[in-house]
C-alpha cells in the first residue's frame, strides 16, 4: 500500500505490492504518481521525444511537450487521492487502471495502455492510450 516514492506527497496513494522485481510496474506506478501530483519533469524524463498519446475518443496529441501539458490539464483539481488496482506490463507493453479523486471528492477512473520503446527495463514510454471516465458522486 505504501508508495515508497522518493519526496512528500499530499494525496493518499493506493497500489497493490508485487515481486519488487519489475521495473516497468515501478516505472508505471512512478508515473502514475507523478500525474497525480503534476510532476512534469518526471513525465518528460520518462517519455521518448516523439511520444504519443491517445485520449480515446478525444484528441491525439504528439511530443513531450503537447503531452505532457495535455496530462497536467485533465485533472479536475488537487488530487485527493490516488487508488492504482492494476499495473500490468510484458515485454514492450503495459498497462494502468485505477481511480483519481479530487479535492471536490470528484471522482475519474483511468485505465492507461502504454507503448514502451523497446522491452528493455529501462525502455521510455513512447505510446499512451488513454480511457478516462468522469464517476458519478
Amino acid at each position: 500500500m505504501a508508495d515508497g516514492v522518493a519526496g512528500k506527497k499530499d494525496f493518499l496513494i493506493t497500489c497493490e505490492e508485487d515481486c519488487g522485481n519489475a521495473p516497468k510496474k515501478e516505472l508505471l506506478k512512478k508515473l502514475h504518481i507523478a500525474l497525480a501530483g503534476m510532476d512534469a519533469q518526471f513525465m518528460n524524463e520518462n517519455f521518448t521525444d516523439g511520444i504519443q498519446m491517445n485520449y480515446v475518443g478525444e484528441r491525439i496529441l504528439q511530443g513531450k511537450d503537447q503531452v505532457s501539458e495535455s496530462l497536467c490539464q485533465v485533472k479536475c483539481g488537487k488530487t485527493a487521492e490516488l487508488h492504482i488496482h492494476h499495473l500490468i506490463t510484458h515485454g514492450s507493453t503495459g498497462a494502468a487502471e485505477g481511480i483519481l479523486v479530487f479535492d471536490d471528492r470528484k471522482r475519474l477512473a483511468f485505465c492507461n495502455v502504454y507503448r514502451f520503446s523497446s522491452s528493455a527495463k529501462i525502455a521510455k514510454i513512447k505510446e499512451i492510450t488513454s480511457y478516462i471516465i468522469p464517476l458519478s458522486e
